[in-house]
């Protein structure tokens, strides 16, 4: 599938989350439209009113966005055409006029998994202090830009900083150096090809949803046999629940390969025969920043 220059990317927005430094650093001559939240950027993708879609869908400490995979699996039926891994350096930002006096800030605002990253640092320095969750870091700082006459601090990034005129009173605040975030692009159609940045390079991976079937017995072993005789490297299995009742499951695997003509396919073939039911959520190149 072929794109113009003037590709129509959707991120989770306002401008300056993480999300959009990932499209920023991928697409950097697209038309880049931001959206208040995770659903609304799918819908659009979904709908046409953008051509591709970019959202969190990891985080290295905080785990999965649930309502990514949630949102993929039962409300719009979009592949994964890409991946994009980013680093996540959180800082905290007052409003210039809170500046001389921002250890007396009165309560953080920050998207939830942003302050659960720096909970260390938040709980050693503002202890008493309420947390408020915004829909993302961008919109934690639009709101603290907005508002000098609350004493809010925002956990957000540089970008954040520059865009809404913040300051950054304490770099690095997260707890962990490893922190990483894996966004995910998607498209309506399976077999898009997202021109990214030439300066980039990326990895093959495929990705599929297995369900198994109710009345079999070790039938997870015999999926994961299915991979390990062939040889297939997973990087990931992960379960949710299909929403079907309680002890129900879905798995999401992560094939650190290429969609090839024999080994995945066979595995799929193979796991059809257990009676599982196996859908293709994507095959796609990962790219690392």
């Amino acid at each position: 599938m072929s794109y113009i220059m003037s590709m129509r990317v959707g991120y989770l927005g306002p401008e300056a989350t993480f999300t959009h430094l990932a499209v920023c650093s991928c697409f950097s001559d697209a038309d880049q439209q931001a959206f208040n939240t995770i659903p609304a950027c799918m819908d659009a993708a979904m709908n046409g009113e953008i051509d591709l879609a970019v959202v969190p869908l990891e985080n290295a400490i905080e785990g999965s966005v649930n309502l990514t995979i949630d949102y993929l699996i039962h409300e719009q039926p979009l592949y994964i055409v890409g991946e994009i891994t980013a680093p996540i350096r959180q800082h905290l930002l007052v409003h210039p006029a809170r500046k001389e006096a921002w250890e007396d800030i009165q309560k953080v605002y920050s998207h939830s998994h942003a302050i659960a990253q720096c909970h260390k640092f938040l709980h050693s320095r503002f202890r008493s202090i309420p947390f408020e969750y915004a829909t993302s870091t961008g919109a934690a700082a639009k709101y603290v830009s907005e508002h000098p006459d609350e004493n809010i601090g925002v956990i957000a990034n540089e970008m954040a900083a520059a865009t809404y005129g913040l300051d950054i009173v304490k770099r690095d605040v997260h707890d962990y150096e490893y922190n990483h975030t894996r966004f995910v692009m998607l498209h309506p159609d399976h077999e898009a090809s997202p021109p990214v940045n030439p300066h980039l390079t990326g990895r093959p991976k495929t990705t599929l949803l297995v369900t198994l079937p109710s009345d079999r017995s070790g039938a997870l072993h015999q999926v994961l046999s299915a991979f390990a005789w062939r040889n297939l490297n997973l990087s990931k299995i992960e379960s949710r629940p299909t929403k079907t009742g309680l002890g129900n499951y879905f798995f999401i695997i992560d094939i650190e390969m290429a969609l090839d003509d024999v080994l995945i396919p066979g595995a799929i073939a193979e796991l059809e025969a257990l009676g599982c039911k196996v859908k293709m959520l994507g095959a796609y190149n990962a790219y690392t920043l």
